[in-house]
C-alpha cells in the first residue's frame, strides 16, 4: 500500500495558527499573514504524526508532496518533518514545469490524501482533479478540510 501524502494544509501549517478556528485560519492564508511563508516554522496538524505512524505500522509506504518548489522552502518542509518525527518517506516536489497530477501519475499511489485547497481556490487546484481519468479511477482519493487534519481518517487501509 502506497500512500501520498500532501504536507502544507493537509499535515503541518503555519506556526501562528494555536487559537484560532480553521476558517480564521484559511483567511490569515488568503491575506498571505506572515507565517504562511516561514516554511520551517511549521507545525504538525492534531495527530498527524501518530495517524502515519500508525499507517506505516501497518505496512504503508509513505510519500511526502509538498507545494514547494525552491531548494531552501523544500528542505524547510523535510527539517519540519523530521523534527517532529513524522515516519520516514521520501518528500516529492514538482520539478521545472510539472503538475502535481504529472507526479500522482507517475508515482501511482494506492491512496492520495489531500486537503480541498480552499484558501488556494478549491478543487480546481486539488492533485486528484487534474489526474488523467484512467489513472484517477486506480488512485482512492481522500480529501480532508484545508487546516482540518487528518485525525478522523481510518488507521487502517
Amino acid at each position: 500500500m502506497k500512500i501520498l501524502i500532501f504536507t502544507e494544509g493537509t499535515i503541518i501549517m503555519h506556526k501562528n495558527t494555536k487559537g484560532h478556528t480553521r476558517s480564521e485560519i484559511v483567511k490569515r492564508v488568503e491575506e498571505k499573514e506572515e507565517s504562511v511563508h516561514d516554511f520551517e516554522s511549521y507545525t504538525p496538524i492534531g495527530n498527524a504524526v501518530q495517524k502515519i505512524k500508525n499507517w506505516k505500522k501497518e505496512g504503508a509506504i509513505i510519500l511526502y508532496f509538498t507545494s514547494r518548489k525552491k531548494t531552501g522552502e523544500i528542505n524547510d518542509i523535510k527539517s519540519v518533518l523530521k523534527r517532529y518525527d513524522f515516519p520516514i518517506g521520501k518528500l516529492l516536489y514538482r520539478k521545472n514545469n510539472e503538475r502535481y497530477s504529472d507526479i500522482a501519475e507517475r508515482i501511482l499511489p494506492d491512496i492520495l490524501v489531500e486537503d480541498d485547497c480552499e484558501s488556494i481556490g478549491g478543487k480546481k487546484e486539488m492533485t486528484i482533479t487534474n489526474v488523467k481519468p484512467e489513472i484517477r479511477k486506480r488512485i482512492k482519493s481522500i480529501v480532508v478540510k484545508e487546516f482540518g487534519g487528518i485525525d478522523n481518517l481510518p488507521n487502517k487501509f
